[in-house]
């Protein structure tokens, strides 16, 4: 699926998400999510769940842009580490590497960043079970 494809597909089955998807395909993609009120924690920051949430779809995107529409696909595992405090004014951006695509499992990689800076605020591991596509 292309980022446009993706883009369509998230509207549709996330219509509450405020992410967008910039880039997918070659085993990635690069997600941002604009980051609100709505976004923070106290000690103004971006919460631990907004950072999940983006690394989750990340991956998600990264496996539909090299496998197509299969929206059953689900999270089996995902290990985030929390590096440095985000950025309260910034959009976050996720860029995912897909480590091993199998017929039944996908498992990658998401950094995370506040945008305008190199230095990730967290890294995440997960796995997902992809559905039998007789």
């Amino acid at each position: 699926m292309s980022a446009a494809a993706l883009e369509a597909f998230f509207c549709k089955e996330f219509p509450h998400s405020t992410m967008t998807v910039e880039s997918a395909g070659g085993h990635s993609a690069r997600l941002r999510q604009p980051v609100d009120v709505g976004h923070l924690r106290p000690g103004g920051t971006v919460s631990g769940p907004t950072l999940m949430a983006l690394a989750d779809a990340a991956l998600y995107a990264a496996i539909l842009g090299e496998i197509g529409q299969v929206a059953l696909a689900v999270t089996t595992n995902l290990n985030v580490n929390f590096l440095r405090k985000p950025a309260a004014d910034c959009a976050v951006i996720a860029d995912c590497r897909l480590l091993k695509l199998g017929k039944r499992l996908a498992t990658g990689e998401v950094t995370l960043y506040s945008e305008g800076n190199e230095a990730p605020v967290a890294h995440a591991v997960g796995t997902y079970a992809i559905p039998s596509r007789n």
